[in-house]
């Protein structure tokens, strides 16, 4: 038997330096409401919470945008025009923050907005000689495009207009098209997937590990297979739709799917990243105020980013972070039901 593999031990460099982010729209989405998600955050102490493991919190305020006009699709897409403003004002902001050598938490609003954001973070990684892994955590493939999707809102669309699948406003905000290449994406928790979608998801090619896969395979060997041969230079982003949690426990999510990760499988989710030591950006999206119970789901989400930043159910020596050589070497397999 192979013996284990242990990650690469902690840097001794400073604490974290994180900056919020919000950006109150719900734009790219079809039922109003996210557009509170970063008060809500805030109200559920996010930045205390933060400051609680020793993270330097700088809270950027809030990005202004256009209003939402509420408008039907156009040529497949609703309110382009306003969803391509956002994209820039949120492009520009996580990239000053990277700039800055600071780890952006971009708080939605819905989903679309991670175009800018990732965005960003493909154009800063150019910049710098950086690889690039982008975690999608999401109920949903978010691949559609305007000739299949079934409703024209663009949050649906990040992946696809990330991967080069779209118009060029949207497509070229890094810089360079695609912004991202389907084998530096990993999509996780997947549960609904519309069918011209899911043809389109298996002609690229990314890696998708659906609900069954998670159902399977089980969480940890998922998340070995999604973070291994992750190295110093590799900048790690993830995208953390509330959406991907089994509705149940977060009711205040956009577009809820029933069936999701349970709380335990979204902290191990969580704490498998912040093993890495590698976490240097994040989307935190599509969190409903409207939708929520007395704020429960916005109170989850916290906990869930408290453990991407260190929290963890029981004291962890260095030499308990172990994942086992032969799953890390495992050929990532693609599954998208």
């Amino acid at each position: 038997m192979n013996a284990p593999y242990q990650l690469p031990p902690r840097s001794s460099a400073p604490p974290a330096r994180v900056s919020l982010i919000g950006a109150p729209t719900d734009i790219g989405a079809g039922v109003r409401g996210c557009s509170m998600g970063p008060e809500a955050l805030r109200v559920a102490g996010l930045a205390e919470a933060l400051e609680h493991f020793g993270v330097d919190i700088r809270d950027c305020g809030n990005l202004v945008g256009p209003a939402n006009p509420q408008r039907a699709a156009e040529q497949g897409f609703r309110h382009l025009d306003e969803v391509r403003s956002w994209e820039h004002v949120v492009h520009d902001a996580v990239l000053a923050e990277l700039q800055a050598e600071r780890i952006p938490v971009m708080l939605g609003g819905d989903h679309s907005l991670a175009i800018g954001s990732i965005s960003a973070v493909s154009r800063h990684c150019r910049a710098t000689g950086r690889k690039l892994r982008v975690l999608w955590l999401d109920a949903h493939a978010d691949f559609n495009t305007a000739s299949i999707t079934p409703s024209g809102n663009i949050h649906g669309m990040p992946v696809s207009c990330l991967c080069g699948y779209g118009p060029p406003e949207l497509t070229g905000l890094s810089g360079d098209i695609p912004a991202v290449h389907p084998d530096e994406l990993f999509e996780i928790g997947i549960r609904s997937v519309d069918p011209g979608e899911k043809r389109l998801v298996h002609e690229v090619g990314i890696d998708v590990f659906d609900m069954r896969s998670i159902d399977e395979l089980g969480m940890r060997d998922v998340m070995q297979r999604v973070l291994a041969g992750l190295d110093d230079n590799t900048h790690l982003h993830v995208s953390l739709d509330v959406d991907f949690l089994d509705s149940a426990i977060a009711p205040g999510a956009g577009t809820p799917v029933r069936g999701g990760p349970t709380y335990r499988e979204a902290q191990l989710c969580m704490e498998m990243i912040a093993d890495t030591g590698r976490l240097a950006s994040l989307d935190l999206v599509e969190l409903n105020p409207a939708l929520d119970v007395r704020n429960q789901t916005a109170e989850l989400a916290v906990d869930l980013v408290e453990s991407l930043f260190g929290k963890s159910t029981l004291m962890r020596s260095p030499q308990d972070r172990m994942f086992d050589r032969q799953a890390m070497g495992t050929n990532h397999v693609p599954h998208a039901h």
